[in-house]
């Protein structure tokens, strides 16, 4: 599968040397919006993302998703040749994309000073666990301690229960994004000044600035926010509440108007019309008494039985979706968010649609994730070198052939 490169972002040529997700994943969002994303991997296994979770023919399906679009340069960083190599790459890129530790770059002569003097239009996004400065830079980081140190973990829990994690990586995502957004303001810049810079994006400051009013609350009033289970503290009404069949149905009345609806859905009228309720602060000092009447409505009735009537009174409400909902959800399929590719076996594979959705440019799946290695041969030629010299750096090791 190889079709035309469209989109925003065509043209734009960006250099991954990150591994696993952070890195990829921005990567993987500018690859679907039409960038060339040339991914240096280490030759034998690769990306560590290739083996992990549930693998088909030797490769995660996972790697279908965070690699799709890309081209894979199999490259050893450790040698000074493969070093060189990057080198020539980034002289001639718009972006260069890096999740190492700090000064793992600085070690193989590929930091800031060396790529910005080879080239003063380069955007190089870095992405770790505590950022590029600091008393915590050399320290590993991983996504699961970004959210914690980031304030997401402590309140992902019932009251008095052990704190638990997201179920996906999500820390490693919100730094991405972060990224990826540093990126379309540095090229925008760039438009005037055409100097590129450095961005640094730590993944517990990308959860940090995704906490809302956690530290203006701590600041004006000492007050620490503490785990509320599926509810929303200081927002009501606004919970998960279980149903007669013994699935959940989540509810969000807390708008003024919105409340009175809920309210009258559920035969609770009095409380509707309390003058006391009419707003969020009222509603919030006697949240116990409005989730009582909420819950003892939702306890009759089937999850789609209160769905269905709260649809009918215009109060945003949703079941709690397994993937197997989502497969098989008319609206993910209306909005193009699942996807069919063909595996190497000619076996389908269903992966996630792209988002945002642009209405003249949108983003679009243009080729499968790479065997290890597919375009060295391609992307090496590009720069110059020789089928002699390139079968040189085989022969050495220093680069790996084609799918191996």
């Amino acid at each position: 599968m190889d079709t035309p490169v469209t989109g925003p972002l065509a043209g734009l040529k960006v250099v991954e040397l990150g591994q696993l997700i952070a890195g990829p994943f921005a990567a993987k969002t500018l690859a679907d919006f039409g960038a060339d994303i040339i991914k240096i991997e280490p030759p034998g296994a690769g990306d560590p993302l290739r083996q992990w979770r549930l693998i088909k023919d030797g490769t995660s399906v996972w790697w279908q998703v965070q690699s799709r679009n890309k081209r894979s340069v199999a490259l050893d960083l450790r040698d000074p040749q493969a070093q060189d190599i990057v080198r020539r790459l980034a002289a001639d890129a718009d972006v260069l994309i890096e999740n190492f530790r700090p000064g793992a770059m600085e070690g193989w002569g590929l930091g800031p000073e060396a790529l910005l003097r080879l080239n003063p239009r380069l955007i190089m996004l870095r992405v770790s666990g505590y950022g590029q400065t600091g008393p915590y830079r050399d320290k590993p980081g991983f996504g699961v301690v970004a959210e914690a140190m980031g304030g997401l973990r402590h309140l992902t829990a019932e009251p008095g229960r052990v704190p638990v994690r997201v179920g996906v990586s999500l820390g490693d995502t919100l730094a991405s994004l972060h990224g990826v957004i540093g990126i379309l303001m540095a090229l925008h810049e760039r438009q005037r000044s055409g100097q590129g810079q450095v961005i640094d994006v730590a993944l517990y400051e990308a959860v940090f600035n995704c906490m809302e009013s956690l530290l203006p609350e701590y600041s004006a009033f000492g007050a620490v926010r503490e785990p509320a289970g599926s509810a929303l503290p200081g927002i009501a009404p606004s919970n998960a509440y279980r149903c007669a069949d013994g699935g959940y149905a989540l509810i969000a009345g807390n708008g003024d108007s919105i409340f009175k609806r809920l309210m009258t859905a559920i035969g609770r009228d009095d409380l509707g019309g309390d003058p006391a309720l009419a707003d969020n602060s009222g509603r919030v000092a006697r949240v116990a008494e409005i989730d009582a009447a909420i819950g003892a409505w939702a306890t009759q009735r089937s999850v789609t039985e209160v769905l269905a009537a709260l649809d009918a009174a215009a109060v945003p409400a949703g079941r709690i979706y397994s993937v197997a909902d989502i497969a098989a959800d008319p609206h993910y399929q209306a909005r193009g968010m699942i996807e069919t590719v063909r595996m190497p076996d000619g076996s389908a594979l269903s992966v996630p649609g792209i988002v945002p959705k642009l209405s003249r440019t949108p983003g679009s799946h243009r080729r499968n994730a790479p065997a290890l290695g597919q375009d060295t041969d391609a992307v090496l030629g590009e720069i110059g070198l020789t089928p002699a010299q390139i079968q040189a750096l085989k022969d050495k090791g220093i680069i790996a052939a084609p799918f191996e």
